[in-house]
């Protein structure tokens, strides 16, 4: 993925979108959301309207994209309180996910932050 890609590489928000391609979209824009900083379960439900199993799957499997998420407890806290980092982006491009997250988050349906 580069900054370079065409028009049609752009999320199509007026296309219904296959499964595959809506779930590699919600990864996408669930990465970008913790490297903004919303970056919690609640947070991200939040921020997205998705319910929390949706949101913990969607963590789950950034990892198949080779996006290596972790979380990080807040220091004396109890329950797993803290945030998720990500700590390596793969092969995307967190540039041109931050470029395309408007239409990331069209595509999916999700509410303006």
């Amino acid at each position: 993925m580069s900054s370079s890609k065409t028009e049609s590489s752009k999320a199509e928000p007026t296309k219904t979108l296959s499964k595959t391609k809506t779930s590699f979209y919600r990864r996408l824009y669930v990465a970008h959301l913790i490297a903004r900083g919303i970056a919690n379960v609640p947070a991200l439900m939040a921020a997205t309207g998705m319910p929390r199993r949706t949101a913990q799957d969607t963590l789950n499997a950034l990892a198949e994209l080779d996006i290596h998420c972790e979380f990080e407890p807040e220091p004396g806290e109890r329950h797993n309180s803290g945030r998720y980092v990500i700590r390596d982006w793969g092969p995307i491009k967190p540039e041109w996910v931050a470029e395309q997250a408007e239409c990331l988050r069209l595509a999916l349906g999700y509410p303006a932050l």
